[in-house]
């Protein structure tokens, strides 16, 4: 039987690098982004042709995609030049967690995946559903805050926001989750984090590691519950901020083991 899907596709970001790899569909990516670690073996086999808001163009080229797949306005650029060059690409844009879904159903399809596919986002959804119906007969939601960046200090985007209700916890600044871009989403005042006083403080600064000691010291945030209790934690950049199975599996789950956390902790 003749196969009419992509046989060579760049992936310009992590995320539909994991829905191939998960789908079994490896073998038709020929590069890579260079922020892939998930899953590890992705870095091990395949070119690493783009950044994020960069690409080399040239080494794309040169591996004769027949289709490229990215994320966000953010590639708009890179997708523009690749189209000009007559090269197929399909940019996604998901903000949400039934975006995320939706697009591994997509992806599935277009390499002829459409079964595994959908078993995969139905395992996802399994799983949401079960840690929303704890979440729902729990009585105390702790109040999260999400810090996607220090400097400035940038706050949770919208499938960020989502997962912290779905653990069982309430995003202390939801009002911006649905901001796409992160200049939305700068808390310009950090007293206001110190008004709005968290019980948990997550941070996964993109790029580099979190520092508990350095949220600790800003002025008056030792006021904060979170802090006054030692509710402070990480979530690996990849883990969260990626908008595929990684924050609808490891991240969601280790979101819901700090609510945990927290909710032991309380007064029965």
């Amino acid at each position: 039987m003749n196969d009419f899907y992509p046989q060579r596709i760049v992936c310009l970001t992590e995320e539909t690098t994991e829905i191939l790899y998960l789908l079994g569909e490896q073998d038709r990516i020929v590069g890579i982004s260079g922020y892939t670690v998930r899953p590890p073996q992705a870095r091990k086999e395949k070119p690493k042709v783009a950044a994020f808001s960069t690409a080399k163009i040239d080494k794309i080229l040169a591996l004769e995609p027949d289709l490229v797949v990215g994320f966000s306005d953010l590639q708009a650029d890179i997708a523009a030049v690749l189209i000009r060059a007559g090269v197929d690409v399909r940019i996604f844009n998901q903000r949400s967690v039934t975006e995320i879904l939706n697009i591994i159903v997509q992806l599935g399809a277009m390499v002829g995946a459409h079964a595994r596919a959908a078993a995969l986002a139905g395992e996802l959804q399994a799983e949401i559903n079960r840690l929303r119906a704890l979440s729902d007969a729990e009585t105390r939601h702790p109040l999260v805050y999400f810090e996607e960046w220090d400097e400035p200090i940038i706050t949770g985007i919208r499938w960020v926001s989502e997962l912290i209700e779905i653990a069982g916890g309430r995003d202390c600044f939801a009002e911006l989750a649905h901001e796409p871009l992160a200049t939305n989403r700068i808390v310009h005042d950090p007293s206001e984090v110190v008004r709005r006083a968290p019980d948990i403080i997550i941070g996964s600064w993109c790029g580099k590691r979190f520092s508990p000691q350095k949220v600790c010291a800003r002025p008056g945030w030792d006021t904060i519950p979170a802090v006054c209790n030692g509710h402070l934690y990480e979530i690996k950049s990849a883990n969260i901020l990626q908008p595929g199975p990684a924050a609808l599996g490891d991240g969601l789950r280790a979101l819901r083991e700090c609510v945990e956390v927290w909710l032991q902790e309380q007064p029965q």
